[in-house]
């Protein structure tokens, strides 16, 4: 049985309501304050809640933002004091409906009707990907493995909320398919998901990009531009390799997290933006704390929800059936039936992967091409050095990372543009690794 909870504090309204809903199926909590309505949240979120406007402890919008945050449940708001304002703000942050006093119980049999009729849909969804997971698939994500069956549950925990993501793991492990995962399990799903890397943006062009800018703010600004902000409007912004971003536009960002509202370059007026925001980083954040990279208040406020991708070598049997999806994509793209012989898929689950799931793929590829039928892998690593892995997740500034980005432009013959297209990293990033190691 469904719970519904009625949060207002007319005695007489609460007993119509709840009884409309016990007829209709529900187990019904009622609460008269937003602090007896706290009290029953705490003890599990319903699946649906009616929330007052004007309580006598305060706002009913605290309470639809805080159920945005923490909890999955659907909200409608009920009140006498209608405005248009007021009905905006309620759907912005995510109410299903919206109901005006007094209650037609015409109207609120037909939300309730409605609200059964989704949670259904959504639990046969629900199982269809429980069913996908089992075998490997979450999103873009390919993996079995126990290790990865964690962060799909860490993702399908987190995906129905608007909180923010930061997600870390090494070069390659698939940091932007979670981030774009987690946007397509959200409710911001119709919505834009805009990926932006630190690392491949100039850094004189970064607050401009992200903030956007006012015609004539600047020498060539010749109209006034949206940023990333603005752009994904009720989307998903994903920030790669924030660890890249200037230090002295990182207070902006954090001010833009903690207001909703940002400042474009050369503008004098704030502008409201409505974004879910997905941070990810190849490097240990609390390293980059420490080495003075990254605001201390950014982290902790990046830093709501965690999730750590683990690198492909510690995903047993995940390489095999990524290289099996690799070769398949190939095979429909090419028209073509090649195969992964026993000794290919011998190297293959042998191989440490210091690249990961970037380093794999570009191996299938590089085999397809090669084989005329079978992939046997013969010549697995050959174009690209072999390092010890480095010892935690991230890629520290660490002596395996130093020696494998040596290495790596060794075999380039100092060719630094290909040498970070074989690391999986930017050319910015590989040039800044370089001058640290030059500091060093």
């Amino acid at each position: 049985m469904m719970n519904a909870l009625f949060v207002d504090d007319d005695a007489d309204l609460l007993q119509g309501l709840a009884e409309v809903a016990t007829r209709e199926g529900f187990s019904v909590t009622t609460a008269r304050s937003l602090k007896e309505a706290r009290v029953h949240l705490s003890t599990g979120p319903p699946e649906v809640v009616f929330i007052d406007l004007v309580l006598p402890d305060g706002d009913g919008i605290s309470l639809v933002r805080e159920l945005k945050e923490t909890a999955s449940c659907d909200v409608v708001i009920v009140t006498g004091m209608a405005t248009v304002d007021s009905a905006i703000e309620a759907l912005r942050l995510g109410a299903i409906d919206y109901l005006t006093k007094p209650v037609e119980n015409l109207r609120l049999v037909s939300i309730l009707a409605n609200v059964l009729r989704l949670r259904s849909l959504n639990e046969v969804v629900g199982t269809l990907r429980g069913e996908l997971r089992k075998f490997g698939r979450f999103g873009g994500l390919v993996g079995a493995s126990p290790a990865m069956q964690k962060v799909y549950d860490l993702m399908s925990r987190v995906a129905p909320t608007d909180a923010t993501v930061l997600v870390t793991g090494e070069s390659g492990t698939g940091k932007e398919l979670v981030a774009r995962a987690i946007h397509d399990h959200s409710h911001r799903r119709r919505r834009p998901f805009l990926p932006l890397d630190f690392g491949a943006i100039p850094e004189n062009l970064v607050e401009s990009e992200l903030f956007g800018h006012e015609r004539g703010s600047f020498t060539g600004a010749s109209q006034l531009r949206r940023g990333c902000f603005e752009r994904a409007a009720g989307g998903t912004l994903f920030l790669d390799e924030i660890t890249e971003m200037p230090i002295e536009l990182q207070v902006k960002l954090l001010r833009v997290l903690e207001s909703g509202s940002l400042m474009r370059v050369g503008g004098d007026q704030p502008v409201a933006v409505n974004v879910r925001l997905i941070a990810a980083s190849n490097r240990v954040p609390i390293d980059a704390v420490r080495e003075g990279k990254l605001r201390e208040d950014l982290y902790y406020r990046l830093n709501v929800f965690p999730i750590v991708l683990p690198p492909l070598r510690q995903r047993a049997g995940d390489a095999v059936l990524l290289a099996e999806q690799f070769l398949s994509a190939l095979n429909a793209e090419q028209g073509t039936s090649k195969k992964l012989g026993e000794a290919g898929l011998a190297r293959i689950a042998a191989s440490p992967w210091n690249g990961n799931v970037r380093e794999l793929k570009n191996e299938i590829h590089r085999a397809f091409i090669m084989s005329e039928g079978t992939l046997d892998m013969s010549e697995l690593g050959a174009g690209i050095p072999q390092a010890a892995p480095s010892p935690e997740v991230g890629g520290s500034l660490g002596e395996s990372e130093r020696q494998l980005i040596l290495a790596t432009i060794e075999q380039c013959a100092g060719d630094k543009k290909r040498a970070a297209q074989i690391l999986g990293i930017s050319l910015k990033t590989l040039y800044n690794r370089l001058h640290l190691y030059a500091a060093n």
